[in-house]
């Protein structure tokens, strides 16, 4: 179980990661465009916390 909670947490890491550069990246983004990322990242720590709280249970 702990393999599989590891290679999760290491694919949500990147795509975190994506997204921070892809916003980092461009300086012609629409407020809609920061609003969908925000949300996107919003969704991805949420389940990035909650699979480092079952990785230390």
């Amino acid at each position: 179980m702990e393999d599989k909670i590891e290679s999760t947490l290491a694919y949500y890491n990147q795509k975190r990661k994506g997204i921070l550069e892809a916003v980092n990246a461009s300086s012609h983004l629409t407020a809609e465009q920061i609003i969908d990322y925000g949300e996107e990242m919003s969704i991805l720590e949420y389940k990035i916390t909650a699979l480092e709280v079952a990785k230390e249970n």
